[in-house]
């Protein structure tokens, strides 16, 4: 994306607007203690417009799922402001939110537990349309599910099959399939090619980016695979330990990450020319990830971080919008 499209890109108005999110879960530990709080999402803001795809990356455990259910309100102890096309999604009834759904939908990442073994690939994919079009006729409703089966490469010969009886890439259609048999205007990500072999990747991959082009949806995209959220998203945002630590446009982010975590993560990617692979210089990162319930003072990505000084544990950074549009948080990373 050229600078001249990122500009009119930002001019379109946001159909998802978070601001401020915060999810938290109170954790027993056991008889005479008190619960304990884990922040898995701290403080994250962002927009999402219409054909746009946002990857989440980040390791395991920094969030990137979580935030992910919490902007649909699939959670719980969830605080914060969430706007879908000028609505407050906290503000609205069980009734409204539900009538929503039709709008919001979500893509698991193991595909063959997320369908229910007892029902056939039809019954599957029909459930969303008896659902939100109860009135629909039997004949238009068989037409559209065909339809949209027929859209994600299967056909009318798999509709009275049982998932069982599918590969794991063929299961992982069937369930895009019922996420977008409403035509949504979001669908949420959730790893949904993890679980997948390389080739079968790609194809799911470039499926999803065919029916964005198609249907004009907006995607939130979640891997911890940096080179597939390189090849789907528009714009990227890293995680660290439920917090942002960088966003920013996907050319930019790759050309010139600016965050310390970000930079390690893409030193991790592969390069497919093995000289080049050799010549580079990798940024490995030390220690684990720390816990969530008792998370480092001021940044928390300073007890790993290679640049951390004395303000890193006294403050926490601020996520600084630069003038190209790139945000992030952290105190050094002008140098």
């Amino acid at each position: 994306m050229t600078a001249l499209a990122h500009a009119l890109w930002t001019r379109r108005a946001p159909i998802l607007s978070v601001r401020d999110l915060h999810v938290t879960f109170r954790i027993r530990r056991g008889l005479f203690r008190p619960e304990a709080v884990l922040t898995a999402v701290d403080d994250v803001s962002f927009e999402l417009r219409p054909g746009e795809t946002l990857g989440l990356v980040g390791e395991s455990g920094s969030g990137k799922s979580t935030l992910g259910r919490a902007v649909l309100r699939l959670l719980p102890h969830v605080k914060g402001r969430v706007t879908w096309l000028g609505q407050d999604l906290a503000k609205l009834t069980p009734e409204a939110l539900r009538r929503l759904r039709a709008d919001m939908q979500i893509v698991f990442q193991d595909p063959l537990a997320s369908l229910d073994p007892r029902m056939t690939v039809g019954e599957i994919v029909a459930e969303p349309l008896r659902t939100f079009q109860p009135d629909l006729p039997k004949k238009e409703l068989r037409s559209r599910v065909v339809g949209m089966l027929t859209r994600v490469g299967l056909g009318p010969e798999h509709l009275d099959r049982y998932p069982h009886e599918f590969s794991g890439g063929q299961c992982q259609r069937i369930g895009i399939a019922r996420a977008m048999i409403n035509r949504p205007k979001l669908v949420v990500c959730d790893e949904p090619v993890s679980a997948l072999d390389v080739s079968i990747q790609a194809q799911i991959i470039n499926l999803l980016m065919k029916l964005q082009r198609e249907d004009g949806l907006a995607l939130i995209f979640i891997s911890h695979n940096l080179s597939v959220v390189r090849h789907i998203s528009h714009r990227i945002m890293v995680l660290y330990l439920g917090r942002v630590a960088e966003v920013a446009e996907r050319r930019a982010l790759f050309r010139e990450p600016r965050h310390p975590y970000t930079q390690a993560l893409i030193s991790a990617v592969p390069l497919p020319d093995p000289e080049l692979e050799r010549a580079r210089r990798h940024l490995v990162l030390k220690g684990e990830l720390p816990s969530p319930l008792n998370p480092p003072s001021g940044c928390a990505f300073r007890t790993r971080c290679p640049k951390a000084t004395a303000i890193c544990a006294a403050e926490r950074p601020a996520l600084e919008i630069t003038e190209d549009g790139h945000s992030v948080a952290c105190h050094h990373w002008r140098g």
